[in-house]
């Protein structure tokens, strides 16, 4: 699939933020009710709102699009949140719409946000398909758990590593 990746705009923010909601109810519609999709769609307002002042205060987000302009993934990594932080830089987003899985987009947004370098990401256990991607990047589970927020109905998720490609 032809694809381009660049860094998101401030007037990206409306189709970011319909991309990753949409992408939400595609990735976790068998994990979490229908409310939750509901109040997400509620808070769209809000979360364009917050995705142009976080581009416009520098922090950047990767976006990919398809030959007709329409957004289809969306990435962003920095450094590493964790207080036990295993790696410098923690890839915190990556969603792809359902329509290009398995062509390409995650991979290049990966490769774009991340490279081949240490990095380390949160995965909801129950989200095979992302794992099996994760791990055929080099990612491995560290054996670090936890609990989502109770707004994403506490499911569990695991930390995977990857220490580099070199």
């Amino acid at each position: 699939m032809d694809f381009t990746l660049r860094p998101a705009l401030v007037e990206d923010a409306e189709a970011m933020a319909l991309m990753h909601v949409q992408s939400w109810r595609e990735s976790y519609g068998h994990l979490l009710p229908p409310v939750f999709f509901e109040k997400q769609e509620a808070a769209l307002p809000d979360r364009i709102q917050r995705y142009r002042d976080y581009i416009a205060a520098g922090h950047s987000r990767m976006l990919a699009h398809d030959p007709d302009g329409l957004l289809v993934g969306i990435g962003a990594a920095g450094p590493g949140r964790d207080e036990d932080s295993p790696s410098g830089r923690e890839l915190f987003m990556l969603y792809t719409s359902e329509r290009v899985h398995g062509r390409g987009v995650g991979q290049a947004l990966v490769d774009a946000l991340i490279g081949d370098g240490p990095a380390y990401l949160w995965v909801l256990d129950h989200n095979p398909r992302a794992q099996a991607f994760y791990r055929r990047n080099g990612f491995v589970p560290d054996g670090k758990r936890q609990l989502c927020d109770p707004s994403w109905y506490s499911l569990p998720e695991h930390r995977m590593v990857r220490p580099g490609l070199y």
